[in-house]
C-alpha cells in the first residue's frame, strides 16, 4: 500500500511509537523558530535544562512581535534573545528582518524537514513540504535541547484541488473555502494534506498563505508536496540546493477526502468573529469599510502586495478608510521600493507599517470605535484588534484593495481587468540582518533587564485537589480571551508575575484578583477551549495563579498540551450534561488524583456545593500522566536526566 506524504515524512523521522491515528508517537525535529513573545520565556526553559548548545540542525530566533517600544521592556528582551542566541547557537533575525514565517519560508525552510516553532502559524512551513507545526515554547525547548516531539499521530485529510484559480481569486479564498467546509474545530488531530492536479497551479507563496491560515482549523499542520513550483521558489531564493521531490504515491490512502475545484471558487471574506464564519464577498458588497490593513504573516509575500499596489497604482485611497501595509520581510520591502511600488502605495494615501507582525496582534493600527476593518490577517476574534467593538473581516489583499478605493466591501471581480503579478525569478537576497551564532558561544555574557523574572516551576500534583470553580465560559474560547496580546500586554511576555494580572482580563476583570484569594481553583470551558495561538503564557500564567485543573466540553491541541506541560490537568466531561450543571463558585474535590489517573481513563469529581459527583476523562498518555503529576515538563526532565 503506498504512502501520502505525511506518513513518508513522519515515518523518517519516527523515534517512538507507530504511525497509527489515535496512538502517541515521538518525531526527531530538524529545525526550531522562536519569536520574541514566545522566545524569552522558552529560553528560559532552554537555559534551565542546562544544555550547553542546540543540537537541531538549525534553529533561528526571530524579532517580530513585540517591536512597538514604548518603554524599556521590550528593547531589553530584545537584547536578552540576541545574547542568548549568541551563546547557544541560533540564528538571530534581528528587529526589521521581518515576520518569523515569511523569513523563514524565504531563506531557511526546506522540503522534507521537521520544523517546530512557539507559534501557532508555524505551518506555514507546509507551503514548502515540511512538517511544520506550532507548539509551545516548552516543548521547543526541549528540542532544541535534542529531545524528540510528542505529538498524537494525526489522521491526514487530503483536500484534492483540481482547476485552477480565476482572475481575482487568491489562495486566501481556498483557505477561507476549506475553514467553511471544515470549521475552526474541524481539524483537530488532524493533517491537512494538498494533492490533486490543482496544486500546480498553486506558487509557494500562495500555498504558503494556505497552510498558514490552515491553523485556524485546529489542524496540526497542514502540507503541500514538494515539485516544479518549489523548485522554483527555492531557485529564485538561491537555495536550489535545498530542493528535493516529495510527492504522495499514486496508491495513497487518507482518512477523509475533501475535493475543491479552484475554478469555481470565487472571493469570500470571514465575517465577525470567526475564522470560519464564511461568505461571498458578493453578498457583503456595500458594507462601509472604516480601515483596511494589508500584511501578517498570511497576505505580505512579494506578490500579495505588488497585487495590492496594481490595484491601487494611480488612484486614491477612499477619504473615509485608513490604509496600511505591512511588509512581510526586509526583502518583500526591498524589493517593493526598488520596483517604484512602495512609492505608489505612498502616493495613494498607504500608511506604510514596518515589516513585523504588529496590528494582527494588536500592537498598533487599533481601528475607530464600532469600526468595520478589512484586513489581510489569518485571525478576526472579538477585541484582538485593540478595539472592543471592532468589527473584523479577514479578505484577501485583492479585496482589500478593492474596499481600500471603493470606501465599502467590493467584490474586486468587478474592477474589471485582474493585474498580472508573477513570482519573480530572482527575489532579491541580503542577509544582513541574520547574526549567524559564533562556533563557541560558552564566553558570552547573556544580557538580562528588570523585565525578566525568574520562571516559574509548578510542584508536584497534591493527594488532593480542592478549590472553587474561578470562572466558567463558553464554546471556542481563545488564547486572546485567556491571555489577552496587544501594546499593554505583551511586554510582559517575560514577567510571569506582572502579566498574570491580565489573565482572563477581557472575560472578568476580577479573575486574578479571584484566583489569588481563593489560592487557585479551577476553570470550566465549553468546546474548543484554547483555540488560537500557541502562547503558552496562557497556561503559565493561570498555573502561577494556582489553577489546578481545567474541565472542558473539548480543547485545542496546542494548549491542551501546554496545560499538560505546566501541571495543569486537562479534563473533559464524560457526559456534556455536567457542564450545564456545574456553575462558577461551586466547591470542586479530586480526591487522589495520581491514583484515579493510573486506574485508567476516567476521574471522578466532588461537586461539594451541591453535593454530588460526576465523571470526568483525562485523556492522558502514559507519558503525558507522568508529566502531570511531576507539575509539569520541567520537572518531569529533569527528574529522567537526574
Amino acid at each position: 500500500m503506498g504512502k501520502n506524504l505525511v506518513q513518508k515524512i513522519l515515518g523518517s523521522h519516527l523515534v517512538e511509537g507507530d504511525l497509527v491515528p489515535g496512538k502517541e508517537i515521538a518525531i526527531r525535529i530538524d529545525q526550531t523558530l522562536t519569536q520574541d513573545a514566545t522566545g524569552t520565556m522558552a529560553y528560559l526553559q532552554f537555559e534551565a535544562m542546562g544544555v550547553p548548545r542546540v543540537k537541531t540542525k538549525l534553529s533561528v530566533s526571530y524579532i517580530d512581535h513585540n517591536t512597538l517600544q514604548t518603554g524599556f521592556e521590550n528593547a531589553d528582551d530584545h537584547r536578552f534573545l540576541q545574547s542568548v542566541a549568541a551563546r547557544y547557537g541560533i540564528y538571530f533575525s534581528r528587529p526589521g528582518n521581518g515576520i518569523c514565517h515569511q523569513v523563514h519560508l524565504e531563506r531557511f525552510g526546506a522540503p522534507g524537514l521537521t520544523m517546530l516553532g512557539s507559534d501557532s502559524h508555524t505551518p506555514t512551513g507546509g507551503g514548502l513540504g515540511m512538517i511544520a507545526i506550532g507548539a509551545g515554547g516548552l516543548d521547543v525547548a526541549v528540542a532544541m535541547g535534542g529531545g524528540p516531539f510528542y505529538l498524537t499521530c494525526p489522521k491526514v485529510v487530503n483536500v484534492k484541488l483540481s482547476g485552477a484559480l480565476q482572475p481575482w481569486v487568491s489562495a486566501k479564498d481556498v483557505i477561507l473555502e476549506v475553514l467553511r467546509i471544515m470549521s475552526v474545530k474541524g481539524g483537530v488531530g488532524k493533517i491537512v494534506e494538498y494533492g490533486g492536479e490543482g496544486v500546480r497551479s498553486l506558487s509557494v507563496p500562495e500555498r504558503a498563505t494556505i497552510t498558514n491560515m490552515g491553523a485556524e482549523l485546529g489542524a496540526t499542520t497542514s502540507i503541500f508536496p514538494s515539485d516544479a513550483q518549489t523548485l522554483a521558489f527555492l531557485k529564485a531564493q538561491g537555495r536550489e540546493a535545498d530542493w528535493v521531490e516529495l510527492r504522495a504515491d499514486p496508491d495513497a490512502t487518507y482518512q477523509e477526502t475533501i475535493e475543491i475545484d479552484l475554478s469555481r471558487l470565487e472571493p469570500l471574506a470571514a465575517k465577525p468573529h470567526s475564522p470560519d464564519h464564511v461568505a461571498r464577498v458578493s453578498e457583503l458588497a456595500g458594507t462601509k469599510v472604516d480601515q483596511v490593513l494589508i500584511g501578517s504573516c498570511t497576505n505580505s509575500s512579494f506578490v500579495d502586495l505588488m497585487r495590492a499596489a496594481a490595484i491601487l497604482k494611480g488612484r486614491t485611497v477612499h477619504p473615509s478608510v485608513s490604509v496600511g501595509i505591512a511588509p512581510g520581510s526586509k526583502q518583500v520591502f526591498r524589493m517593493l521600493a526598488e520596483n517604484g511600488a512602495l512609492a505608489g502605495l505612498i502616493a495613494s494615501g498607504c500608511r506604510i507599517l514596518e515589516s513585523a507582525c504588529g496590528p494582527c496582534i494588536g500592537m498598533g493600527q487599533a481601528p475607530n470605535s464600532g469600526a468595520i476593518s478589512l484586513r489581510t490577517f489569518n485571525r478576526n476574534f472579538e477585541g484582538r484588534s485593540g478595539t472592543a467593538d471592532a468589527k473584523v473581516f479577514l479578505v484577501s489583499p485583492e479585496t482589500a484593495a478593492a474596499a481600500a478605493l471603493t470606501g465599502v466591501m467590493t467584490d474586486p471581480r468587478t474592477l474589471g481587468a485582474h493585474p498580472t503579478v508573477r513570482m519573480p525569478e530572482r527575489f532579491l537576497v541580503d542577509d544582513n540582518l541574520v547574526i549567524v551564532p559564533p562556533a563557541d558561544g560558552s564566553r558570552v555574557e547573556v544580557l538580562r533587564g528588570p523585565n525578566i523574572k525568574p520562571l516559574p516551576i509548578n510542584t508536584a500534583v497534591a493527594d488532593r485537589l480542592r478549590g472553587a470553580v474561578l470562572l466558567k465560559v463558553e464554546d471556542n474560547i481563545t488564547t486572546d480571551h485567556i491571555m489577552p496580546a496587544g501594546a499593554k500586554i505583551l511586554p510582559l511576555r517575560s514577567n510571569i508575575p506582572a502579566i498574570s494580572e491580565h489573565v482572563f482580563e477581557g472575560v472578568d476583570a476580577n479573575f486574578a484578583t479571584r484566583a489569588k484569594a481563593n489560592q487557585g481553583g479551577f476553570i470550566v470551558g465549553g468546546s474548543n477551549y484554547g483555540q488560537g495561538s500557541s502562547r503558552e503564557h496562557a497556561a503559565l500564567a493561570p498555573m502561577y495563579l494556582g489553577v489546578k485543573a481545567v474541565i472542558t466540553k473539548s480543547f485545542a491541541r496546542i494548549h491542551r498540551a501546554n496545560l499538560i506541560n505546566f501541571g495543569i490537568l486537562p479534563l473533559t466531561f464524560a457526559d456534556e450534561a455536567n457542564y450545564t450543571q456545574t456553575g462558577q463558585g461551586d466547591q470542586l474535590e479530586i480526591e487522589d488524583p495520581a491514583g484515579q489517573i493510573t486506574a485508567g481513563p476516567e476521574i471522578t469529581v466532588n461537586n461539594l456545593t451541591k453535593g454530588t459527583t460526576f465523571k470526568v476523562q483525562h485523556g492522558l498518555s502514559e507519558r503525558q500522566a507522568q508529566i502531570v503529576l511531576a507539575g509539569g515538563l520541567l520537572n518531569f526532565t529533569r527528574g529522567q536526566a537526574g
